[in-house]
């Protein structure tokens, strides 16, 4: 019986150049994805984090001198006749808006606080029911920044209020109350009056879904090795 003919290590060129352009790349993907585990664990960290709330103003720095959804405070009136409606939310598959008021302080500065979250309507032209008293009042909740879109476009907005917007810019809506806003969008607590549906949550999954597509890509780049190995050791004559 004739002994088995040896290997050597005789990798073809394909294959060679299909492995060196994809396992970088499925290394990267992976590596990527362990650093989004790592920001969303910082996200959820901070949204969960405690502490007194920090009083807002005129000199207050807003999101520009605070960390993302720190727990703040401020005291004035709600601008009910001046709203505006974030469109395109979906809550348990239904479109809606989430209902953004400028509460202005003593000071002279406003402070955008998101009451929560509203159906719409499809059938009806009627403004919903968003109505709030001006009465003075002080308010609680995570101060958070503005929804922001994947690509920047140049929006408009529409005369009358409420103005239904998608992603409006400070500048944008500084212009449209005639007030300067402190930095930053207040999340109203949802024990506080006055609000809607208020399911406030940092990011619709955790970092978990990031390490499984991570896991993924390092096997990928697993078998793609197992593979290069396979094809590259071959029988001699």
């Amino acid at each position: 019986m004739s002994a088995a003919a040896p290997r050597r290590f005789r990798p073809g060129l394909p294959a060679t150049l299909f492995t060196a352009f994809f396992l970088p790349l499925l290394l990267a993907l992976g590596s990527w994805q362990l650093n989004r585990a790592e920001e969303k664990q910082a996200l959820f960290d901070d949204f969960g984090a405690g502490g007194a709330p920090v009083a807002l103003g005129a000199d207050s720095a807003g999101l520009d001198g605070l960390r993302r959804y720190t727990q703040v405070e401020a005291a004035g009136r709600y601008l009910g006749e001046r709203q505006f409606l974030l469109d395109n939310w979906v809550e348990d598959s239904q479109a809606g808006y989430r209902v953004v008021t400028p509460l202005l302080l003593a000071d002279g500065v406003a402070v955008l606080v998101d009451r929560g979250w509203i159906p719409r309507d499809f059938s009806s032209d009627v403004a919903p029911a968003i109505d709030v008293g001006p009465e003075p009042r002080a308010v609680t909740g995570k101060l958070d920044r503005l929804p922001r879109p994947g690509i920047e476009l140049a929006t408009t907005l529409a005369p009358g209020w409420p103005k239904v917007v998608q992603f409006p810019s400070r500048d944008e809506l500084e212009e449209a109350l005639g007030l300067q806003l402190v930095p930053g969008l207040v999340l109203l607590d949802a024990d506080q009056p006055d609000g809607f549906r208020r399911d406030w949550r940092p990011s619709d999954f955790g970092p978990e879904r990031h390490l499984g597509y991570a896991v993924q890509w390092f096997a990928l780049a697993i078998t793609l090795i197992v593979l290069y190995l396979a094809w590259s050791f071959r029988k001699t004559d």
